[in-house]
């Protein structure tokens, strides 16, 4: 089973969490609890990750360094199924 998020970081950035979703046309990726929209995706999982890291440098580069920072940063992430 793959792992759900994967650690990226930018330079002394702290670590951001990424999601990595698997559908049936190959893989989205994208960061949790970051403001604005990042986005990679890939035929693979290790696509969708070096996609979306090129997005968030994209990104750092464009807005700067504190564009990542976050007054409620996600800590964590998780998968649950539900009935609805």
């Amino acid at each position: 089973m793959l792992p759900l998020a994967a650690d990226f970081a930018v330079g002394h950035v702290a670590a951001v969490k990424i999601v990595i979703e698997k559908h049936p046309e190959g893989y989205v990726a994208y960061p949790a609890g970051v403001q604005g929209v990042i986005v990679g995706q890939g035929s693979t999982y290790e696509e969708a990750l070096r996609d979306v890291q090129s997005a968030l440098r994209f990104h750092v580069e464009t807005f700067g360094r504190e564009s990542l920072e976050s007054e409620s940063p996600a800590l964590d992430a998780f998968v649950a199924e539900a009935s609805v």
